[in-house]
């Protein structure tokens, strides 16, 4: 094991403080610990290192963060958009520049050659494992580029060729987003980008999960982002409906609702399942309607609706012999890609807020589906709000259309899911219950982000609790 570095640089601390993806802020913090991992050969100048600091909170919580860093003797300043700090470091002989590694792509390069390394399976620096999966041959050549925009971790892409994901903030244990396209990569999987390796560290017996590797769907259009230009292509027709126009989504939604029950069903050869007893159903409904009830003190607009959700979630606890799974966790329609091959199915980490332990935890298949439904019903709200002029003409027709593209498109989707036959009473009660459980944590979120925006969540919840 590397030796730690017992005196954390302040300059760390102020960088993910102000840095993007950073988790902890408004909460104060110190840099308690940094740990050097292990250093990346990059085969230039440009040295590199992966670092991982310890944040410890007032409240005596502790987090772990992932830092990348590239040292130079003078100054970068191709990197001057990702400077660090400037410090002494003793293994490199004097002061150095420090930049965040993962906008230099000399040093990116040499985390694509560690990977390709580790052939045989498996190679080791320092502290630091590369894992790979057979069967693909990376381009050495190809250079990185840093997306933008991303809220939790880092990703790039090497070329056309393949895609990295940097965790920034790391838990001990398996990273489900690893596991997940481990399992359905070696299963044959069409509806997943696949997994070509990862990086760990082994801790105290628990893995810790710091990147992953995968194939790059260059040509992917993001889901979303399509079924916004389905409804707004559907705005521009005065005079047709939903299934006559060219911009008809319904078959796309149909294509994904087929790809995620294949998923699923993949994920279930693979994965441990088991049913559900009583207890564990009644605590679910509980746990829904304890979640209304913290609700209902951030959106009091809740309160019109509160007793048929209630009837809702208790309608749950007698729904049995419930089969949970490994499942997604936190799918929408923004966690879709569209390719040429047909849809794929990404970002497999479950809800980012909840902890690791909880997010790894099997669940019903009706969550994801719940999750999709919402996002359907969600995307002709956007657009119809993002849509409205100043005088608001036309805003009557545009609901109308959005509620049409919403429910042609919620049903096309939920029919191909299930291969088109009806839906049992149980399975009904659960859907209905994971729908309004979402729509309940929606009226939240728009609440304290978003206000005006609440009547899309609730006016989803009066047709579920009416």
């Amino acid at each position: 094991m590397s030796d730690d570095i017992t005196k954390p640089h302040d300059g760390l601390a102020a960088f993910v403080q102000n840095a993007r993806w950073f988790g902890g802020k408004g909460r104060p913090f110190e840099v308690t610990d940094v740990r050097r991992l292990g250093w990346v050969d990059t085969g230039t100048r440009a040295k590199a290192s992966i670092e991982l600091l310890t944040l410890s909170y007032e409240d005596g919580a502790t987090e772990y963060y992932q830092l990348p860093l590239s040292y130079y003797a003078d100054p970068e300043e191709r990197l001057n958009h990702a400077f660090v700090g400037w410090w002494e470091e003793a293994e490199l002989g004097g002061f150095v520049h420090v930049y965040d590694a993962v906008h230099d792509r000399d040093a990116m390069a040499g985390w694509l050659k560690a990977f390709d390394a580790a052939k045989d399976g498996r190679s080791r620096t320092g502290d630091l494992e590369w894992h790979r999966l057979p069967g693909h041959d990376l381009d050495l050549e190809a250079h990185s580029t840093l997306f933008s925009g991303e809220q939790s971790n880092s990703s790039m892409a090497f070329g056309d060729d393949a895609l990295l994901k940097v965790f920034r903030k790391v838990t001990p244990g398996v990273n489900p987003d690893i596991a997940v396209h481990q399992v359905l990569t070696e299963a044959g999987s069409d509806h997943v980008a696949h997994l070509y390796g990862w990086l760990e560290i082994a801790d105290d017996g628990a893995p810790l999960q710091l990147a992953m590797l995968q194939q790059f769907l260059r040509t992917a259009s993001d889901g979303w982002e399509a079924a916004l230009a389905s409804v707004r292509n559907l705005f521009a027709e005065a005079d047709l409906h939903a299934d006559e126009v060219g911009g008809d989504f319904a078959g796309e939604a149909a294509r994904l609702g087929e790809s995620l029950a294949e998923v699923h069903q993949t994920l279930a050869d693979h994965f441990p399942t088991r049913v559900r007893t009583a207890d564990e159903q009644r605590e679910l409904a509980n746990a829904m309607a304890g979640r209304l009830d913290a609700a209902l003190d951030v959106v009091p607009e809740l309160a019109a609706y509160a007793d048929g959700l209630r009837k809702t979630f208790a309608n749950v606890a007698d729904v049995a012999s419930v089969t949970i799974q490994q499942v997604h966790g936190d799918l929408h329609l923004g966690q879709t890609l569209r390719t040429v091959k047909g849809w794929k199915i990404v970002d497999f980490e479950g809800e980012p807020a909840k902890p690791l332990a909880d997010r790894v935890l099997p669940d019903s298949p009706w969550r994801d589906v719940a999750g999709m439904l919402r996002s359907f019903d969600y995307a002709p709200r956007v657009a119809e709000r993002t849509a409205a002029g100043a005088d608001d003409t036309g805003a009557e027709q545009r609901s109308f259309r959005a509620a049409e593209w919403a429910e042609r498109n919620c049903a096309a989707f939920l029919d191909a899911y299930v291969g088109g036959r009806e839906l049992t009473t149980d399975e009904q009660a659960l859907l209905d219950a994971y729908v309004a459980d979402k729509a309940v944590y929606e009226a939240v979120y728009e609440a304290r982000n978003r206000p005006t925006w609440v009547p899309v969540p609730l006016s989803a919840i009066e047709r579920l609790a009416g």
